[in-house]
């Protein structure tokens, strides 16, 4: 059969069971697309993060602690096997993405706060997804110097193109920590996909320098994509009091954390004597004031034609959906897509079927879905 068809085959399948749920949304116009909101689960604690299991089924993380499998009627199973998780403030569960050959191995990684002596500290688990367990659990990755704060985990998970994983930490509070090669914190973080160190990392060999670091001087980015085509790895960050940045993440660069920023802080005091400075990697676009980014994805997909090539990003304080539009490695233009329409947004992704999902940031949160609204 001829992929046209197959697809439109699966097209009315899925317009079936689209038109089961309920929509939240029945017809919003943005960014050059005709779209509806419909919510696919509820009942969510604090969700982090979403991934698309080959099944059609949903991992979810919960921030408390908890994993689940959500069908596609938003019915949902707890996962067990979790290591000890410590989910106080902004830690606890958090991101979670599948291992690139899935199908084969059933490997799903993890990031979380892991407690210890001092505090907690950002880390990445792995385990086998075996019907609703994990099982052969490894602790890959652990940030050695942990904190009694509760704020500034990063933890955003990819996997590039070249097999390997990337992994953001957070400065922990302490802005201090982002530019200290000693420190994971504030960082952006290159392994293998068994956790050890790749011999081409950036600062390998480098005096005073931690071999998983890829990038410095972040200060807490929660928004990770993969650029379809060249395989670049884009990035969003929060700021302070404005200054939130969407960075193109280049091995071996400074971010500039906290030498140079657009925010200022909380109490309106200057940090930063100036946003750029020699030798430090500029933002690509920033937003003054804050809208603490969360969430991001590339689109590509034929739902949405006006969005191919396009980044997605959510926003938390701002409980936004943006689409930038791009004009090779430059932000060109901003649309807003939704404003205050489903509260704050933590994580989106593009599903495989090329409709975008996602997750509400509270207590009570859900799993929604952008899917076409017609003309």
């Amino acid at each position: 059969m001829k992929r046209s068809v197959c697809s439109f085959i699966i097209g009315l399948a899925s317009l079936a069971l689209l038109s089961a749920q309920p929509v939240v949304a029945p017809r919003i116009e943005a960014g050059g697309a005709i779209f509806r909101l419909t919510r696919v689960a509820g009942g969510l604690d604090y969700p982090w993060a979403l991934a698309f299991l080959p099944d059609g089924r949903f991992l979810v993380s919960e921030r408390p602690g908890r994993l689940l499998i959500v069908d596609k009627e938003g019915g949902r199973v707890a996962v067990s096997g979790l290591p000890e998780i410590r989910a106080a403030g902004q830690g606890g569960l958090l991101d979670i993405a599948l291992h690139p050959d899935y199908a084969r191995n059933g490997l799903v990684y993890w990031s979380y706060a892991a407690p210890g002596p001092g505090g907690s500290s950002t880390a990445l688990a792995r385990g086998r997804l075996e019907g609703n367990a994990l099982k052969e659990v490894r602790v890959l990755w652990t940030m050695q110097k942990r904190s009694g704060t509760t704020i500034h985990y990063g933890s955003r998970i990819r996997f590039g193109y070249d097999g390997k994983l990337y992994l953001t930490t957070g400065d922990r509070g302490d802005q201090s920590r982002a530019r200290d090669p000693a420190d994971a914190a504030g960082k952006v973080i290159r392994l293998n996909d068994d956790g050890s160190v790749p011999r081409d990392n950036p600062f390998i060999g480098k005096r005073g320098y931690l071999p998983e670091l890829y990038s410095i001087g972040h200060r807490n980015a929660q928004g990770l994509a993969v650029r379809p085509g060249s395989g670049q790895l884009w990035l969003t960050e929060h700021g302070p009091r404005g200054g939130d940045e969407v960075n193109l993440v280049k091995p071996g660069l400074d971010y500039g954390w906290p030498l140079t920023t657009y925010g200022v802080a909380y109490s309106g005091a200057r940090i930063a004597e100036s946003p750029t400075a020699p030798g430090i990697e500029p933002p690509l676009w920033h937003w003054t004031p804050s809208i603490a980014p969360s969430g991001l994805d590339f689109y590509q997909g034929d739902a949405f034609p006006a969005w191919r090539g396009k980044l997605l990003a959510g926003s938390l304080a701002g409980q936004k959906l943006v689409l930038l539009s791009l004009e090779g490695d430059r932000v060109s233009r901003e649309d807003l897509l939704l404003d205050g329409t489903i509260g704050r947004i933590r994580d989106l992704r593009v599903g495989p079927d090329g409709l975008v999902y996602i997750l509400s940031d509270e207590k009570n949160g859900s799993l929604y879905r952008l899917e076409p609204a017609g003309p």
